[in-house]
């Protein structure tokens, strides 16, 4: 029997304001008895919309509306926040109650213990997990990146970039689009984070890229909605004079180095604070290019211990 469509709406208002890591949204759901490949579906949109879609997804399984009540009833166990580190405590809680009370209302049974230690100790398993698993994929991806330092030809290289960048952005919830083509240009990439698109330049080649190269780049992102920025990736770096053709107003350019991916590649950068303070810096300061290096040595981002 599907469940009330309040009590449906309800659900959703408590994933989006009970969580805000997505590792934890995850493990949740992963805790409620949902497969994997389900329960990791959505990751990459907001979790209002991820917990819809998974309750969506669950109408056309056979067994869909027992684990819609599994999570309606785990959701009721919960005295506290499932994640302390919930934007807006007050909102959850809150949104949690008033489940209690719809369930209630509604006539349908929720087991509710007195403590909710065995479900926090079942999230704080399944979030270990989803860690490892990619620790694991980080090391497969920094190996295939190092196996390509040493090759010579560099256009195999620069096809395992577009590679590996494909597959380490969904791995720090970021959605990624591997090269493409339209009538008139290659894009080797693009993402999007906090409202912009960035259409992505990857270069892996023996020199360094020229000011005409980076200015075609630009050019691409010009042609697009005024909402499009971009990522020029070289793993050789750039040469400072080309760098500062670049830095200012007006552009809509951020730059990353090899040196820049082997750090996210070890596994102790969060992506997405690179992206912000490489955003904060062009921004505030016109600095279109500050390294990882940079930002760990004034302090800016803090390198996770092994």
């Amino acid at each position: 029997m599907p469940l009330p469509y309040e009590i449906r709406d309800q659900i959703i208002n408590c994933i989006g304001t009970c969580f805000h890591y997505k590792d934890n949204v995850e493990a949740f759901f992963k805790s409620c008895g949902i497969e994997r490949k389900l329960a990791s579906k959505y990751k990459d949109l907001p979790k209002f919309t991820w917990a819809r879609n998974i309750l969506n997804d669950l109408d056309e399984l056979q067994d869909g509306d027992i684990l819609q009540r599994k999570i309606l009833t785990e959701l009721c166990k919960f005295k506290k926040l499932p994640d302390p580190k919930a934007v807006n405590p007050d909102a959850g809680l809150s949104a949690l109650r008033k489940l209690k009370e719809l369930a209630i209302a509604n006539n349908i049974e929720f087991e509710e213990k007195k403590r909710d230690t065995t479900i926090r100790k079942i999230i704080a398993e399944e979030k270990n997990k989803i860690i490892t698993e990619r620790a694991q994929k980080l090391e497969e991806l920094k190996k295939i990146f190092y196996e390509n330092l040493k090759t010579e030809n560099r256009a195999v290289a620069g096809y395992s970039l577009e590679d590996i960048l494909e597959q380490l952005f969904p791995l720090f919830e970021i959605d990624y689009r591997k090269s493409y083509k339209t009538d008139t240009q290659q894009i080797d990439g693009c993402f999007k984070y906090d409202g912009f698109d960035y259409l992505v330049e990857a270069k892996w080649r023996a020199d360094q890229p020229n000011e005409s190269e980076i200015g075609g780049f630009e050019r691409k992102v010009d042609t697009k909605l005024d909402s499009t920025r971009g990522v020029f990736l070289s793993i050789n770096g750039f040469r400072d004079e080309v760098i500062s053709k670049f830095e200012g107003k007006g552009s809509k350019i951020l730059f990353m180095t090899g040196e820049d991916l082997n750090y996210l590649l070890d596994g102790k950068i969060d992506l997405k604070e690179a992206i912000k303070i490489k955003i904060d810096k062009a921004a505030q300061e016109g600095k279109v290019l500050i390294t990882i290096s940079d930002m760990i040595k004034s302090g800016e981002i803090i390198r996770a211990q092994a």
